[in-house]
This record gives C-alpha cells, sequence and structure tokens, in this order.
C-alpha cells in the first residue's frame, strides 16, 4: 500500500518513521513558488506511524497512525490522486520530480 506525504516549508515537515519507505518526492510548484513537497511512500507495515513535525517553536511532534491517511494500491494510483489533488483548470501548477 502507498500514501501521499506532504511537508509545507514553514508550516511542518513529514519525517519518514520505521515501516515507510519513500519512493519519489516532487516539488509542488504554484506560478513558481514552491509551496510543498509531496512524497509518495510504500507502507510495509499495517501498524506504520507517521511522524509530522511542526516547523515553528515550540516545534510539536505528532505521531500519526498510517490507518488515517488514504491508501493506494500502487504507485501509480497515489501519483494519479496527487495529480488530480495539485491541478485546477490552466493554473500555472508544476509538479517537480525532487
Amino acid at each position: 500500500m502507498y500514501v501521499i506525504l506532504t511537508s509545507k516549508p514553514g508550516q511542518f515537515r513529514t519525517e519518514i518513521s520505521d515501516g515507510v519507505v519513500p519512493v519519489e518526492s516532487y516539488d509542488y510548484l504554484f506560478y513558481g513558488t514552491k509551496r510543498a513537497q509531496f512524497t509518495i511512500a510504500e507502507l510495509q507495515r499495517s501498524d506504520a506511524r507517521i511522524t509530522i513535525v511542526e516547523d515553528e517553536p515550540p516545534q510539536i511532534t505528532n505521531s500519526v497512525p498510517s490507518k488515517l491517511f488514504e491508501k493506494f494500491d500502487t504507485r501509480e494510483d497515489a501519483l494519479r490522486e496527487l495529480n488530480t489533488l495539485t491541478h485546477y483548470g490552466s493554473m500555472d501548477i508544476v509538479l517537480k520530480p525532487v
């Protein structure tokens, strides 16, 4: 199973945890400005947890069960969903492989 992880510079970052393996990452560019980074990751364990850390002090850390994330059967399914979520009409939006 695959999940989509998000990090937003200046707000929060998602850290890779045990049982979660990053497969590919993309910078989300909105009119040329990086707004987020998305990572498609494979869940190797159904009980894996995802760590989310706030960028601003006191840098609160949350350990979120992966069961709360939408899951996809294949990497391609996750990428298709990411494209659906990040594109709208003719806006200048690019998913740039990292």
